[in-house]
C-alpha cells in the first residue's frame, strides 16, 4: 500500500506547530517528525505558511463538522446555535494546537499564529451568520442583521466560557444556556 507522503507531511506539521508553535516550527523539524527529506515537503507546500494553511483548512472542516453533528432537526433555533456554539468553542479550548496558537499569540504576538486564529473565529462567524440568516428565512427569529446577530451571539457565549471564569467561578453549559436565552431570547425588560 502506498504511503501518502502529503497526508504524512501535513500530520507531520500539526504534530510541531502543536508542539513548539508556528514562529518555532521549521520544515526541518517536520521533515524529521514525517520522516521524509526536507525537499519532500517542497514538492507539496511552497513554504511554512501554505503548509499552515493547509492544517488550518483542515481544522476549520472538522470544526464544521462538529457543529453540524450536534445539530438536532426538532430543536429550536437558539437551542440549535447553542449546542453548536458550546461544541465549537469547547473543541477550540481543548483543541492542543488551537491552545497552543492562543498561548503564542498572548505570549509572543506571532502574526501567523493570530492569522490562524483569526482564521478560526470567521469560520465560526460565517456558520452562525448561515445559521441566523436560515432561521431568518424560516421565521423563526424577528427581523435583523445576520452578521452582527452573529458577531453578538458569538462574543456573548466566548465571554461565558473564557472571560468570565477568570475572576468567578466558572459556568456550566446549563447556566451558560440559561443566560444565553436570557440575554438574547428573553431580554432584560419587564412586559407590561
Amino acid at each position: 500500500m502506498a504511503v501518502d507522503r502529503k497526508a504524512c507531511i501535513v500530520e507531520a506539521a500539526e504534530k510541531s506547530f502543536t508542539l513548539f508553535g508556528y514562529k518555532a516550527t521549521t520544515m526541518d523539524q517536520v521533515a524529521k517528525i514525517a520522516n521524509v527529506g526536507k525537499g519532500t515537503i517542497y514538492t507539496f507546500f511552497t513554504n511554512k505558511e501554505e503548509l499552515f494553511d493547509e492544517i488550518m483548512r483542515k481544522l476549520i472542516i472538522e470544526m464544521k463538522l462538529i457543529a453540524e453533528h450536534v445539530l438536532q432537526p426538532g430543536h429550536t433555533f437558539f437551542e440549535n446555535l447553542q449546542a453548536a456554539l458550546y461544541a465549537l468553542l469547547d473543541f477550540r479550548r481543548t483543541h492542543e494546537l488551537t491552545i497552543k496558537l492562543t498561548h503564542e499569540v498572548r505570549d509572543m504576538g506571532t502574526p501567523q499564529a493570530q492569522e490562524g486564529i483569526q482564521q478560526i473565529e470567521t469560520a465560526i462567524l460565517a456558520f452562525i451568520t448561515r445559521k441566523v440568516q436560515e432561521a431568518l428565512d424560516r421565521g423563526e427569529i424577528r427581523s435583523c442583521d445576520p452578521e452582527i446577530t452573529a458577531f453578538v451571539m458569538l462574543k456573548l457565549y466566548v465571554a461565558f466560557i473564557y472571560e468570565w471564569d477568570k475572576s468567578h467561578e466558572p459556568l456550566g453549559k446549563e447556566e451558560i444556556a440559561k443566560l444565553f436565552k436570557l440575554y438574547l431570547l428573553d431580554g432584560l425588560s419587564i412586559k407590561k
